[in-house]
C-alpha cells in the first residue's frame, strides 16, 4: 500500500474525490484517508507545509498504516535552467538545505550523526513514475535528480544560484527532504514528485498563483497514474 502526502489540499483533494471505500482517521491535525484508487489500497494525505509537518507524517503512515511506499507529491520551483515551468523532477535523492553544522565540520545540509548526506529515493518508485508521467503527460518535460528541501519559500536569485552551486539540486521546496529523512528512517522506500510552479526567483510570486493550478493537475495526473501501476 502507497501512503501519499501532499502539503497543501489542493494537491490531494482530486485524489481524494476519486477514491473508493474511504475510512477517514484523524491524527496531529491530519485527516488520513484509507481506501481503494484504481483498486489499489492507498492512504491519501494533507500534512500540511513545512519539514515538521511532513516528517510528522511519514511517521504516522509507517506506525499506524505500515505502508510499503511513500509518494509526496506536490509543486517546487525551479534551481536549473532547462527545468521549466509545468515540466516534472522525480527525486534521485533530496537534501535539507537550511542544515548547517559547518562549525562542527560537516557540509552544509549535513544532518550531523546520520550516515548520510543526501537521502536516497527509490529507484523502482522512480521508474515507474517516469514511465507513468511519459504516458498521461506526454507533453512535458521529465527530469531526475536532487530535490533540496527548506522552511523558506525561494523568491530570490541570490538564493536560488547559492541553492544550484551548493547542492546541485533540481528544484526546491518545503517539505520533501524532511519526508525523505523520515522514511529512510524508518526503511520506507519514498519519491517525491514534483511539478514546476516557479523559476524560484525573482518572479516566484507572481509566477506561483498563475501556474500552480495546472502543475497540480499534472502531478495528480502521475500520482494516480502510479497508484494504479504500484
Amino acid at each position: 500500500m502507497l501512503g501519499i502526502i501532499g502539503a497543501m489540499a489542493e494537491e490531494v483533494e482530486q485524489l481524494k474525490a476519486e477514491m473508493k471505500d474511504v475510512r477517514i482517521t484523524s491524527v496531529a491535525g491530519m485527516d488520513f484517508y484509507e481506501g481503494t484508487l484504481g483498486g489499489k489500497p492507498v492512504v491519501v494525505v494533507r500534512s500540511g507545509i513545512g519539514k515538521v509537518n511532513g516528517a510528522i507524517c511519514v511517521q504516522i503512515l509507517a506506525d499506524r498504516y505500515k505502508v510499503d511506499g511513500i509518494v509526496n507529491t506536490g509543486i517546487a520551483g525551479s534551481l536549473m535552467a532547462e527545468i521549466n515551468i509545468g515540466d516534472m523532477v522525480l527525486s534521485v535523492d533530496a537534501v535539507q538545505h537550511d542544515v548547517d553544522a559547518t562549525v562542527f565540520g560537516y557540509p552544509e545540509g549535513q544532518i550531523p550523526q546520520l550516515d548520510v548526506f543526501a537521502f536516497p529515493a527509490d529507484a523502482r518508485l522512480r521508474e515507474l513514475a517516469g514511465e507513468c508521467c511519459h504516458r498521461v503527460n506526454p507533453e512535458l518535460g521529465v527530469f531526475e535528480g536532487r530535490v533540496v528541501t527548506g522552511d523558506q519559500f525561494i523568491s530570490g536569485k541570490a538564493k536560488k544560484r547559492w541553492l544550484a552551486d551548493t547542492f546541485q539540486g533540481c528544484c526546491t521546496e518545503m517539505e520533501g527532504a524532511a519526508i525523505a529523512q523520515a522514511a529512510y528512517l524508518n526503511k520506507v522506500p519514498f519519491l517525491i514528485v514534483r511539478a514546476i510552479s516557479d523559476k524560484a526567483d525573482d518572479s516566484a510570486a507572481m509566477d506561483y498563483e498563475e501556474f500552480e493550478r495546472q502543475a497540480i493537475i499534472h502531478s495528480t495526473r502521475l500520482t494516480k497514474a502510479l497508484i494504479e501501476a504500484f
